[in-house]
């Protein structure tokens, strides 16, 4: 039971400030309990012991992929928190409103942290509803704005079909196999004959998470909701959120769905295929930097799918590397953009002559675009590496020669955005922005984890070694 302790402070903390909020205590008081208290957690996570699984009343578990996938989302917390510090703190109005989007963000976390924890389909399907539900507050935050309410009534007219999808599917799957519990599913598939009832289950699960993931073709409201949502939203859709549904469709695959796992290589390197190129081609048309990332995030979807195909030996501890390289990186940009939209429009022409301008920012948004594009040696290549070598041991070579194509057609959209900041020259008197000390601070830490977790093995080494040790 000590070892759920961390995964019941992240709700006790959404409720204690919570409950603080009502008392008037400050905001900025309660910011700064937010983000003490998940280093606090990241920190009592990294001292839990590795090569365990421990259950709880049949629906909790906690093992490996588990508490790795753990660190990730209270990690991925805690940058938000620290990234709503430029959002709310210049606006007296906005900041008022500081703990409700704290609480928003912790409940997000905790049902992240339970989809980890499901051992029976009950419990994962909650925690996604959990991990999904706040987002669309967070997402209609800007109420006055045109375009935070454009993006929230598409985000939840397409996360309410994708939950009825959902459910659909995974209500069939119970039919089918007469339990909730995976290892009873798991057992059940691997003797019985496969009729048409589950294959429409396992259709639909599918298309229910291609939705929460933004695959080809139900990727159309991510660009609109990246763009209409505040920044902090943004980047917190992008990596957590995106990060819940791999780790979703991951625990189904190599659990309960894993007798069957190697029928739907077909149509996961199906969609990953065409999610890549639209993703990849969506992207280069754009000028204006949150729709960018949101048509990188569709692409990056694609090559994170690709590593299911694998064996869960090589596929889990690729997926998790590159989750927390993809985080690195996706913060660190959505950092910088966060800088530029203080005093200036979020397009490619407000980089112009940045580099020359804030050299360390200039060389900061070198090294996220680089991770993100997969050039060597940062760590968004060994990701990729990790990810097409997944593909590889399951013996799809042709698939792996595409996928490489594919990064090199992302290359020209992530070097057309450094060439704005590096060759355009900018205006002769050119805006300045606002860089505090601590948005300097967290800039060069996130920028030096994109570097590490590619030069030094580390962070890899650590995963694969945590996953290796046990369940």
């Amino acid at each position: 039971m000590s070892l759920l302790v961390p995964d019941f402070l992240i709700l006790i903390l959404a409720f204690g400030i919570f409950a603080l909020d009502l008392l008037k205590v400050p905001a900025k008081v309660l910011w700064n309990v937010a983000w003490l208290s998940l280093t606090g957690i990241f920190v009592l996570l990294n001292t839990l012991p590795a090569g365990m699984s421990h259950e709880w009343m049949g629906a909790w578990e906690l093992n490996n992929l588990g508490l790795l996938l753990r660190e990730f989302f209270v990690f991925s917390a805690l940058v938000v928190t620290l990234l709503t510090r430029r959002y709310f703190f210049a606006n007296n109005a906005q900041l008022k409103r500081l703990p409700e989007f704290l609480f928003a963000l912790l409940v997000v976390t905790f049902g992240s942290i339970v989809v980890v924890s499901a051992k029976e389909l009950l419990t994962l399907f909650v925690g996604l509803e959990l991990a999904t539900i706040p987002l669309y507050f967070l997402v209609a935050w800007n109420k006055r704005c045109s375009l935070s309410a454009e993006a929230s009534t598409k985000y939840i007219l397409i996360g309410s079909a994708s939950t009825a999808m959902m459910l659909f599917g995974l209500s069939y799957l119970y039919g089918f196999t007469g339990s909730l519990n995976f290892d009873v599913i798991k057992s059940q598939l691997s003797t019985q004959p496969l009729d048409n009832l589950f294959w429409t289950s396992a259709i639909f699960i599918i298309v229910g998470i291609g939705f929460k993931l933004a695959l080809f073709p139900f990727h159309a409201w991510a660009p609109d909701v990246y763009e209409g949502a505040p920044t902090p939203v943004t980047a917190f859709l992008s990596v957590s959120s995106k990060a819940t549904a791999i780790a979703f469709l991951t625990i189904l695959l190599y659990g309960p769905l894993a007798p069957i796992h190697k029928d739907l290589d077909f149509l996961l390197l199906l969609l990953a295929a065409v999610t890549m190129l639209v993703g990849n081609l969506g992207a280069l048309r754009q000028s204006r930097l949150k729709r960018f990332m949101a048509w990188s995030s569709i692409a990056q979807a694609g090559y994170i799918l690709t590593a299911l195909v694998g064996p869960a030996n090589i596929a889990k501890p690729a997926i998790v590397f590159y989750l927390f390289v993809y985080a690195f990186s996706n913060y660190l940009m959505f950092w910088i953009i966060s800088i530029l939209e203080s005093t200036r429009p979020t397009t490619f022409s407000s980089l112009q002559g940045l580099a020359k301008q804030y050299p360390a920012l200039g060389a900061a948004l070198a090294v996220t675009l680089f991770s993100l594009a997969g050039i060597p040696p940062v760590a968004g290549f060994i990701g990729k590496l990790f990810l097409f070598g997944s593909a590889a041991n399951a013996g799809y070579y042709v698939f792996i020669i595409y996928a490489a194509l594919n990064s090199t057609i992302s290359l020209y959209y992530y070097l057309q955005v450094m060439r704005a900041a590096y060759v355009t020259p900018g205006s002769e008197n050119p805006q300045a922005l606002a860089i505090t000390g601590f948005d300097k601070g967290v800039s060069l830490i996130l920028t030096l984890l994109v570097l590490l977790a590619g030069f030094a093995p580390w962070l890899s080494n650590n995963i694969h070694t945590i996953l290796q040790t046990g369940p």
